[in-house]
């Protein structure tokens, strides 16, 4: 049930950013979420698109190195403590956390979450969420986000 990630590597200069947005609009490609982590000399897009095949071709055949990633999907509890109640299942789960971004989408204004989990613990992070009520995202909850 794993969610699909694009990561795009990109030279930290202005403007590229701006040409995988435009390749991804030109291709009519939505995305769901947008996460961008920088060094001095290159950055990481990564991102939820609803059609992640079609987004990562279209950015190869335009030159953008990327790759896809297994990541997990949570709407979190829309209350005081929703965040610290999902970390705290990966937690007793012993569910090691790589990083994580946030995006709105998951109903009644509640924010959705997209975890990077330790190597192969996606299906044991998403059990363990199943087991305490919370709902995981699939790649069709995006599409129709």
């Amino acid at each position: 049930m794993a969610l699909n990630q694009i990561s795009v590597f990109l030279e930290n200069k202005p403007g590229t950013l701006s040409e995988v947005t435009g390749v991804l609009a030109q291709a009519g490609i939505d995305m769901r979420a947008l996460s961008l982590a920088e060094t001095k000399d290159f950055g990481i897009a990564r991102m939820i698109a609803v059609d992640v095949e079609k987004a990562s071709d279209v950015l190869k055949e335009a030159g953008f190195v990327n790759s896809l990633t297994c990541v997990v999907g949570a709407v979190i509890p829309n209350e005081p403590g929703g965040l610290d109640r999902v970390l705290k299942v990966f937690n007793d789960a012993h569910v090691n956390l790589e990083y994580m971004y946030a995006f709105l989408g998951g109903g009644d204004g509640q924010a959705c979450m997209i975890f990077r989990v330790g190597k192969e613990m996606e299906q044991e992070a998403e059990a363990a969420l199943a087991a305490h009520g919370i709902r995981v995202l699939t790649q069709e909850d995006v599409s129709g986000l």
